[in-house]
């Protein structure tokens, strides 16, 4: 479940990154096309990032371009639960918890959430 922004309690985000995987020009090309529709680029840290507010099928397919880019380039995906920033006016999650019990709900046994599968 989510929550406006009107709550008076932490709202939490899912702040998704992907590092620039190490590559030549065309290779990283070819990265900043995949990412570049799904999430912002910080030159400085060559990273991608985006905040997810809700779980719904835009922020499925953000995740699923991220992992991606991960299994074509091998750039490395983080997603870490943070405080919605004071100027947050989109969609949140209502506590930490929330989203715990969602990552348990989607983990496969014995596999963390986002571990790809081996092929």
């Amino acid at each position: 479940m989510t929550s406006t922004p009107q709550s008076n309690s932490v709202r939490w985000l899912l702040e998704v990154t992907a590092a620039a995987a190490p590559a030549d020009p065309a290779a990283f090309e070819q990265q900043r096309q995949l990412l570049r529709s799904v999430a912002q680029f910080d030159r400085a840290s060559r990273t991608w990032w985006r905040c997810l507010g809700t779980l719904d099928a835009r922020a499925l397919e953000v995740l699923q371009c991220l992992y991606e880019a991960a299994r074509r380039f091998g750039t490395e995906v983080g997603i870490r639960a943070v405080a919605a920033p004071a100027g947050w006016s989109g969609d949140c999650f209502c506590d930490a918890g929330e989203l715990a019990a969602f990552a348990l709900a989607q983990a496969d046994a014995g596999r963390p959430l986002g571990q790809l599968h081996l092929s």
